[in-house]
């Protein structure tokens, strides 16, 4: 082989070998994912783009409020928040959600409940109307989307499978204007 024969071959392995690391990345670790839809507006908005970051939830189960994707159906992934996890009872009641009967804060909420004018966002539920079941059963979570008077949770959906979360959203990175670290 020549110099230039074999200079051609070693920029071939490079490139190669740089498909596969970024294969495996977006395989097993990170995925891109853009948001079809308002029901978490205003956190987040139709058409955003996230970074999901698919290998937390191998070591550790959800936590309560994280931003999640999940598989919806064989064709759809939808992003919600995680409200209620395993032995949870949640009910809403003139607004105000109540986890193990306690009432939560969820000042994420606050900018939609400005622009929607103090109105009711969250009709009164409980766990068991919904669901037939008092409480949230092992390996399932419970999901709610920020626009709660617009979104397919599991209000309509019932129980997430944990087997069914994709992964946390982690970094909303387009529009560029609103990159950031999502808490």
């Amino acid at each position: 082989m020549n110099n230039i024969a074999r200079e051609i071959w070693d920029w071939i392995k490079t490139f190669a070998v740089v498909i596969l690391i970024v294969l495996v990345v977006r395989t097993f670790f990170f995925a891109n994912y853009m948001v079809h839809g308002e029901s978490m507006m205003p956190t987040i908005e139709d058409g955003e783009r996230l970074i999901i970051n698919k290998i937390g939830y191998e070591f550790e189960q959800p936590d309560r409020y994280d931003l999640i994707v999940f598989h919806a159906d064989e064709e759809s992934d939808y992003i919600k928040r995680v409200i209620g996890l395993p032995g949870d009872t949640i009910r809403y009641e003139d607004d105000v959600l109540y986890i193990n009967d306690e009432p939560q804060d969820e000042q994420y909420l606050e900018r939609y409940k400005e622009e929607a004018g103090g109105g009711i966002l969250t009709e009164d539920f409980t766990l068991e109307e919904l669901t037939g079941s008092e409480t949230v059963p092992a390996g399932h979570i419970f999901v709610l989307g920020d626009n709660r008077q617009n979104s397919m949770d599991s209000r309509q959906l019932s129980f997430i499978p944990i087997e069914e979360v994709v992964g946390k959203a982690n970094i909303r990175y387009w529009p560029i204007s609103e990159f950031t670290l999502i808490q």
